[in-house]
């Protein structure tokens, strides 16, 4: 793994770096390894997957977890039309996504969120902070986890949870720089 020794010793993975590996990996057939080939993924049967993760897992975590993403599987249950516009990119390489759940005093417990989302006629309004967001610094748009109101369950009422796509850029949506990690060189997690 030639470069790791730069990773490890900046702790920064070099967007080229990414770039470099990252064409490599779709030019193998290895991108999106957990994706259906049916959507475009290199559609890996669980255990060639499993084994294809180990030997990633031999380089720096960084290197192994940026250079060969891996479309977050709740993108397969979108309609067409986000299909379309986050799931397929993800898959040729052209976006990146994040997943965000975790929030300060929750942790990544769910129904102990804080976050909300209002709709608001058409839209929807968000509230709240996330962070240790893997990559959000890198994503192209996140996928943020909200409490949206209640449901009734078999167990009683409960928060409703509801997955928003946020793009980079939307109003009022920041991202900041999250927490150094010792062990993860050149692992970045963000504050949403």
């Amino acid at each position: 793994y030639p470069h790791e020794r730069e990773v490890e010793r900046t702790g920064v993975l070099r967007r080229e770096l990414i770039e470099e590996i990252k064409a490599k990996a779709i030019e193998a057939g290895l991108y999106a390894a957990n994706m259906p080939a049916e959507v475009g993924g290199a559609g890996l049967d669980t255990v060639t997957w499993l084994l294809y993760e180990k030997e990633l897992g031999r380089a720096n975590y960084a290197l192994h977890w940026t250079c060969v993403a891996r479309p977050s599987n709740i993108l397969l249950a979108g309609t067409p039309e986000q299909r379309e516009k986050y799931l397929y990119p993800c898959i040729r390489g052209e976006k990146w996504d994040c997943l965000a759940m975790t929030e300060p005093g929750a942790g990544s417990d769910l129904r102990g969120m804080k976050a909300t989302a209002v709709q608001d006629g058409d839209d929807w309004v968000l509230n709240g902070t996330k962070h240790f967001i893997s990559h959000a610094d890198l994503a192209d748009f996140a996928i943020v986890f909200m409490a949206s109101g209640e449901e009734e369950t078999s167990r009683g009422k409960r928060k409703k949870i509801t997955a928003f796509f946020v793009d980079k850029g939307t109003k009022g949506f920041t991202v900041r720089d999250g927490y150094r990690n010792v062990s993860h060189r050149g692992y970045t997690n963000a504050i949403l």
